[in-house]
């Protein structure tokens, strides 16, 4: 593949896909909004890219063959930022592609966009959507986008539902000083006795979202999980 272009290239997720889609294009511009993007790989180019100005999609799209949109604002932003950048930039990415004559986008949907699934359901790709937040129902609109640009262009999409790709983190318990080698099931029972029991009527634990679920729409199902989101904030 000659040309691919990677929006949202210094996030979280993006900034770990430059080096994989090197190895299948000739070469790679990485798109994002920041200043000091850092070290480019060979091959690769960085373009500073506004997703809500479909002139400067246009521009960045030229010559490529497929797009790999991974570019959005997280789960915390008010319902008018999430227009702008995950609904209006969406748009402007298919649109551009289409203006340029590509043929593929590859796009980072997320699990929100059916988070309001009952965790005892075992739902597939062909689950309708069911969005947990305003950054879930922003998912919504770009599969669906996604759809009608394949009816309209025969523009083909591939919309991947992420639920996480971070590994499990657990260098914190070296704090302890030790490795424990002994049988933890013998303090099951004490610590068991001292945890609260589960609310089973808690959204966080009843959706297939979680937190996200628990949340009004507009506040941030990250912060009550306390981990970092793709703008590298908490």
């Amino acid at each position: 593949m000659k040309k691919i272009v990677l929006t949202g290239s210094a996030g979280r997720l993006g900034s770990h896909l430059r080096e994989p889609l090197l190895e299948i294009a000739d070469a790679l511009v990485s798109a994002d909004l920041v200043d000091d993007f850092g070290k480019l790989h060979d091959r690769e180019t960085y373009v500073k890219a506004d997703l809500s100005r479909l002139d400067e999609m246009t521009e960045v799209l030229k010559g490529a063959e497929m797009v790999v949109h991974f570019d959005a604002i997280g789960d915390k932003a008010p319902f008018d930022a999430i227009l702008q950048s995950n609904i209006i930039g969406c748009y402007n990415v298919w649109e551009a592609a289409r203006i340029n004559g590509l043929r593929r986008i590859v796009y980072a949907s997320s699990i929100h966009a059916v988070g309001m699934h009952a965790r005892t359901e075992n739902i597939g790709t062909d689950a309708p959507h069911r969005p947990d937040t305003f950054y879930g129902l922003a998912k919504c609109f770009a599969e669906d986008l996604g759809s009608l640009y394949w009816d309209k262009f025969q523009m083909e999409s591939v919309c991947m539902r992420i639920l996480s790709c971070a590994p499990v983190d657990n260098t914190r318990a070296r704090f302890l000083g030790y490795r424990p080698k002994d049988n933890a099931e013998q303090f099951a029972e004490s610590i068991l006795a001292e945890t609260p029991p589960q609310d089973l009527n808690d959204p966080a634990h009843l959706y297939q979202g979680g937190p996200f679920a628990a949340v009004e729409p507009g506040k941030s199902g990250l912060a009550t999980m306390n981990i970092i989101d793709d703008t590298k904030k908490l």
